[in-house]
């Protein structure tokens, strides 16, 4: 059973795909039990997650549904041996929440992260004290220690970006930062830091206009992220006042696929959405919007 009772980011993504697989090849659970000689029950706990799945299993289940492509048995029977390993991140579990614990585990792993913001700076983009910040204004009152424990986690989850582990692209409605523009003491340090980081070659940031109101309004905020060499979007998560919910149905995910596309085609390049946040910094009021 996968770590903790409870099925794990891994083992869901490997289950998913297994149940994927099975599906496309026309065969049903009963068939797949069958060669592998365990149960039905063994099949439909291994595609929800709850079950680990061997490297033998993995491989008899792949040969039985026609998977030939090499990548893909590769990084099939990784998740599989992965399943049950501790990330680095199942040390903060204690401060997070567990659907945060999964938004971290996703994002650990994915090579291309694309967050939508119409409030706040993305995480991975924040300085410490814009954090302190955001966790301060929260509903929940949290003990200095866990306050503690939430900043570090947040500056290991950035530190991987900043190694260049995976691309990052954030787009953030326009408003979020006019807002901080006017908090100077908050502000000056958080929009600068969005200036230094938007010029590493894995990091893109791009400003919606205030205008966009309208495109603005297609979505609360949400991250997508893609795995391996390929930008097929495979998971999102979605941030709500209680829970952190992934979203990983082929149908929803095409749905945010569509909403990013078309929040990126209205904004600002990253080169105007840079110029636009040196406005803010330079006189803490939004500027006219740069012509692109």
């Amino acid at each position: 059973m996968p770590a903790g009772g409870r099925p794990t980011v891994r083992s869901r993504r490997l289950g998913t795909a297994l149940r994927r697989y099975r599906e496309t090849a026309g065969l049903d659970q009963p068939d797949a039990a069958e060669a592998i000689t365990k149960s039905v029950s063994k099949i439909s706990r291994m595609e929800s997650g709850h079950t680990s799945a061997s490297g033998l299993e993995v491989r008899t289940l792949l040969d039985l549904y026609g998977v030939e492509d090499a990548d893909e048995r590769t990084r099939l029977l990784e998740w599989a041996r992965k399943s049950n390993e501790r990330g680095w991140w199942i040390e903060y579990q204690a401060a997070a929440s567990s659907g945060h614990v999964d938004h971290v585990a996703l994002e650990s792993e994915a090579t291309h992260i694309r967050a939508w913001e119409p409030v706040l700076v993305p995480g991975l983009l924040q300085t410490p004290e814009y954090t302190e910040a955001v966790i301060a204004t929260g509903p929940k009152c949290f003990p200095s220690e866990k306050v503690v424990e939430l900043i570090k986690l947040r500056q290991e989850r950035q530190q991987r970006i900043e190694e260049g582990g995976a691309h990052f692209t954030a787009i953030i409605w326009e408003p979020a930062l006019a807002a901080l523009a006017s908090e100077p003491a908050l502000g000056t340090g958080q929009l600068s830091h969005l200036l230094e980081v938007g010029k590493r070659q894995n990091i893109t940031i791009q400003l919606l206009p205030t205008s966009a109101s309208l495109t603005a309004g297609m979505s609360s905020a949400f991250w997508a992220f893609s795995f391996g060499a390929e930008t097929n979007v495979e998971a999102v998560t979605l941030d709500s006042a209680a829970h952190t919910n992934v979203v990983e149905a082929p149908e929803a995910l095409a749905h945010y696929v569509l909403v990013f596309d078309q929040l990126r085609s209205e904004a600002l390049p990253p080169d105007g959405s840079a110029e636009r946040i040196r406005n803010l910094l330079e006189d803490g009021m939004p500027h006219k919007e740069v012509k692109t």
